[in-house]
């Protein structure tokens, strides 16, 4: 049984009215607008797509996130987390979607294809998943949620100081300047404000970064006039789905790795929403990941996953209702619709991001170090091995890219992601040495 915070668990069921809605929610995919696009991006520039393709893959990406994000916020039967949840386009998939695009015996269809399979086989394997939740007492994740923010936090300061360490500008005194500037506002509105302004403040200090962005020509709104007003996303878009045992292996691969990584983001809402979360819970909100992936097959997008730069933003704000990310995701699906407000949205600087990632991420870490506070460690020495050993391993894609560049191509998704490293040696450890022994679950 899941212990819980004193926490009402009603908060997470309350429903905001629609003016403060929309403003939530908007904050809300302001926080991952960013990450969802960078991945379709990335991809379209590698594999030399033009503009109109590359810009529906943009939208293709934001509206299969809405989708993910509906389901699992509010649910639909045995599906969903029923939690602030917000879905976007995982980075683990840029690498095998770049090499299956650029294969001309699979490609996109080919890529597709398997996305399609590894979505229905992430519905199957989901309640054998959430069987395994005695596996992460409050040792394991406390040192999740505490990993999931530090990781985040180099993230931030990445861009905070511009976002490409090669460009000669980065790191430049205007660019922190502008995070600092956001940063300060969004403090003094966190002490100052009330009501709706206290929890919109992430948006506002984003917004005002943005103002200050305006006059240094950081705003670049390239592409809007051609960009049409209204577009829909065509299923199969590229070709109707192809099926190779290759790719659908590697697909496969990466469904489990993003079913780990969601299943440390779902325990620490939990915990920040102090609502009761059980194995049940668990498997429908894995199942609900598996199928926002069958989504992004029909709509030519990614495997959705849980963005856990969300948390932070959920624990700054103390607003803990999903239906203000339900909201956010039906934002999502009407920005893949309409081009011209996607690319608007998506010029937001990042040195601005970086001013509110700072804050929002270093909650998530704070959150974990909470989590850990009701550990033993004196009584328990295992435990702090344990915290001690899964920080140090979960760091090194952060800290050290490089660690791991001799191993097989295979060990890449385990051994590129922090978390998911992380989580196998707490896991591990804890069962090495405290047994089979669950105390202090989250």
């Amino acid at each position: 049984m899941l212990q819980t915070v004193a926490i009402p668990a009603s908060t997470v069921n309350e429903r905001p009215a629609i003016g403060r809605l929309l403003a939530l929610g908007f904050q809300h995919v302001l926080v991952m607008y960013a990450g969802n696009v960078a991945v379709p991006l990335l991809v379209a520039e590698a594999l030399k797509l033009p503009p109109d393709q590359t810009a529906f893959l943009i939208n293709s990406g934001l509206f299969a996130a809405g989708i993910a994000t509906l389901i699992q916020s509010l649910g639909i039967g045995r599906f969903g987390a029923r939690l602030p949840v917000m879905m976007g386009a995982t980075f683990l998939t840029i690498a095998p979607m770049i090499a299956m695009g650029l294969n001309p015996g699979i490609g996109l269809p080919g890529f597709h294809g398997a996305l399609l399979v590894s979505g229905l086989l992430g519905m199957l394997i989901a309640p054998l998943i959430g069987r395994f939740l005695p596996l992460f007492p409050a040792v394991v994740t406390g040192s999740l949620v505490t990993l999931i923010g530090i990781s985040l936090l180099s993230v931030a300061m990445n861009w905070a100081a511009g976002g490409n360490p090669t460009d000669p500008k980065y790191g430049e005194i205007t660019g922190l300047s502008v995070a600092l500037f956001v940063f300060i506002v969004i403090l003094l509105l966190t002490k100052y404000a009330r009501g709706i302004w206290n929890s919109l403040a992430i948006m506002l200090g984003i917004l005002a970064g943005t103002l200050v962005a305006i006059p240094l020509g950081w705003i670049r709104i390239e592409g809007v006039a051609e960009a049409p007003w209204v577009a829909l996303v065509e299923p199969f878009h590229f070709g109707m789905p192809t099926f190779h045992a290759g790719a659908i292996v590697t697909m496969g691969l990466v469904m489990i790795i993003t079913l780990v990584e969601s299943t440390a983001v779902f325990l620490a809402l939990a915990d920040i929403t102090g609502s009761r979360f059980t194995g049940q819970n668990l498997t429908q909100a894995l199942r609900a990941d598996g199928l926002g992936m069958l989504a992004g097959g029909i709509f030519n997008a990614f495997p959705c996953t849980t963005f856990s730069q969300n948390v932070g933003l959920v624990t700054v704000t103390g607003v803990r209702s999903r239906f203000v990310c339900a909201t956010g995701g039906v934002i999502l699906m009407a920005l893949g619709l309409l081009p011209k407000l996607a690319h608007v949205v998506a010029a937001v600087p990042q040195q601005v991001l970086g001013g509110a990632g700072i804050v929002m991420f270093g909650m998530v870490a704070a959150a974990g170090v909470r989590i850990l506070s009701a550990v033993d460690f004196q009584g328990n020495r295992h435990n702090l091995f344990i915290v001690a050993s899964s920080m140090g391993f979960g760091m090194i894609p952060t800290l050290s890219p490089r660690f791991f560049q001799h191993l097989p191509d295979w060990t890449s998704p385990i051994t590129s992601s922090g978390v998911v490293l992380g989580t196998l040696v707490a896991v591990i450890l804890n069962l090495v040495l405290n047994g089979s022994r669950v105390t202090h679950s989250v």
